[in-house]
């Protein structure tokens, strides 16, 4: 029969898991939002995002505080611990998303009145989309422990990588043009940088779902790689 510390840990487990998944789900609207005020050359809106930032950072150390309390105050066995663990570190990485939500809102009062190119605009909109799919399959892949979900992150965020890259591209042709304010075209790199970043932090967060289903961390395996190769690889000759 499971205790009642047991079973109040795992209640506390579950409430945790709930808080983060609404962390995460706040995180892509506010991808979402901050891409249409900055399309919009919306400042009001753009202000309103980074106002309410402070209400996600404490959100995000609520969970935190909880997940810290979870570990002083309980014994948890191997497979929790992982839970726990777990939870403490996707809850960074779900923070650090909506911070650069923020971020994209601070770079649109920057560009404010500097008309973005009808290429940019389509580029933008379409690096916000897959940053939002991301974002979104992550949360998912959280809120149901779903492994393979979590594994197909990965390729999802090369297409985002891609979309980054042409991006990239164009903007320096832009910067190319003589006479061409060089500030904005700035502002407009680190935007796209902002999304690529979104990205990664969703494939992070798939990581730290397989590490919490499977027990291995991707670190472990790229450590193994690396002590095969010292094991085998030929010395050079001296």
């Amino acid at each position: 029969m499971v205790s009642e510390s047991r079973k109040s840990f795992h209640e506390e487990l579950d409430e945790i898991r709930s808080e983060i998944t609404r962390l995460g789900a706040l995180t892509c609207d506010r991808v979402a939002r901050a891409t249409e005020a900055l399309l919009d050359s919306d400042l009001v809106a753009a202000q309103r995002l980074i106002d309410e930032d402070d209400s996600i950072d404490l959100l995000a150390l609520t969970i935190e505080e909880r997940c810290q309390s979870v570990l002083l105050l309980q014994n948890p066995v191997a497979g929790d611990l992982r839970r726990v663990i777990t939870a403490l570190w996707i809850t960074g990485e779900f923070e650090r998303s909506a911070d650069l939500a923020s971020n994209i809102c601070k770079a649109a009062r920057r560009i404010f009145g500097h008309e973005l190119a009808a290429i940019s605009r389509g580029q933008i909109s379409r690096m916000s989309t897959e940053a939002v799919r991301l974002c979104e399959m992550a949360v998912d892949a959280y809120a149901e422990s779903n492994d393979g979900l979590a594994a197909a992150l990965p390729d999802i965020d090369d297409r985002l990588d891609d979309l980054h890259a042409d991006y990239i591209e164009d903007l320096f042709r832009q910067g190319s043009t003589p006479g061409g304010n060089v500030q904005p075209i700035v502002q407009m790199a680190l935007i796209g940088r902002f999304y690529e970043r979104i990205g990664d932090h969703a494939v992070n967060v798939g990581d730290r779902v397989r590490y919490m289903v499977s027990g291995v961390l991707p670190e472990q395996t790229g450590a193994a790689r690396a002590e095969w190769r010292a094991e085998n690889e030929p010395l050079d000759d001296a």
